[in-house]
């Protein structure tokens, strides 16, 4: 029996063949080197990502709390540095067309409290207003004496009578006061 089966062509089919699935296998193995990498690159890419938005994220808590602290220190008048809160006595009776002046301002003995008093002219209702916005005040205040009395007299036979002008002296004790 005579062989009529073409040799070569089985050969090189299987040589092709063997090359190809080597190729075939290399390139796999390379792409998937190159997936554990991508991925290896992709998680420390997260990390840092996660670690820049924790950072951004602290640095916005800070911001707050240092916004915080900033209002809650304007609630304290410390020893050191009364004039802020003196300034702010001072801004509220210009807000509301009062001439403040003060007359006194002394540390309590047992250091628990700041006595101011003050002195203030302006009409009635701007004095009112002044004590209501004292009152109002970031500051926690106790008025130990609050008198007013009129300035000006009302005079019945002139013609041009004129708002009567009030003066008030405040006896204030702030007790939101840091020794």
């Amino acid at each position: 029996m005579q062989n009529n089966f073409p040799k070569i062509p089985l050969f090189l089919s299987i040589l092709f063949l063997v090359i190809f699935a080597f190729t075939f296998f290399f390139f796999l193995g390379v792409i998937d080197n190159n997936n554990k990498e991508s991925q290896t690159i992709e998680s420390e890419w997260q990390k840092e990502t996660m670690k820049s938005s924790e950072m951004k994220m602290l640095d916005y808590s800070i911001k707050i709390i240092e916004d915080e602290k900033i209002q809650l220190e304007t609630h304290f008048a410390q020893s050191s540095d009364i004039v802020p809160f003196l300034d702010t006595i001072d801004e509220l009776a210009g807000d509301v067309s009062v001439k403040a002046e003060f007359v006194s301002v002394n540390i309590l003995k047992d250091h628990t409290g700041l006595m101011v008093q003050v002195k203030s002219l302006g009409t009635f209702s701007n004095l009112y207003k002044f004590i209501k916005l004292l009152e109002n005040s970031p500051y926690e205040l106790e008025f130990i004496s609050i008198e007013i009395h009129r300035q000006t007299e009302l005079d019945a036979d002139n013609k041009n009578v004129k708002i009567p002008e009030w003066n008030g002296l405040f006896k204030i004790k702030l007790l939101s006061f840091v020794e």
